[in-house]
């Protein structure tokens, strides 16, 4: 099996979760396109800032231990998040594009080396 660098999948990783918080933060109304109405928007722009702000500290970082949890403990809390409130019709089923990334994310990390 190839190992990758945790570093590159901690900058990776980050660019993915960067673009992920930005994208609700300049554009709700995409964003609800794809991901349906949201009636508290303001806890989707906190969310969007935490992502936004992980993702920095993943690129900014050195990797290592505090890239390996942030990465690790980021993508579990989403793909998680995803897997119970699709079935249970509170998200829409779009979220499991996103839950299939996680768990990219997840794999990457696994196989990431220092």
């Amino acid at each position: 099996m190839t190992r990758l660098a945790a570093s590159s999948v901690a900058r990776a990783h980050g660019a993915f979760n960067v673009v992920s918080g930005v994208w609700p933060l300049l554009g709700i109304r995409s964003f609800e396109a794809v991901y349906g109405p949201k009636t508290d928007r303001w806890l989707v722009y906190t969310v969007a800032g935490l992502l936004t702000t992980v993702g920095v500290a993943q690129i900014e970082g050195r990797g290592g231990e505090q890239a390996h949890l942030l990465g690790v403990g980021t993508a579990t809390t989403l793909l998680a998040i995803d897997l119970v409130y699709v079935p249970r019709g509170r998200i829409r089923w779009t979220y499991l594009l996103d839950a299939a990334c996680e768990v990219g994310w997840l794999a990457a990390w696994v196989s990431a080396s220092e």
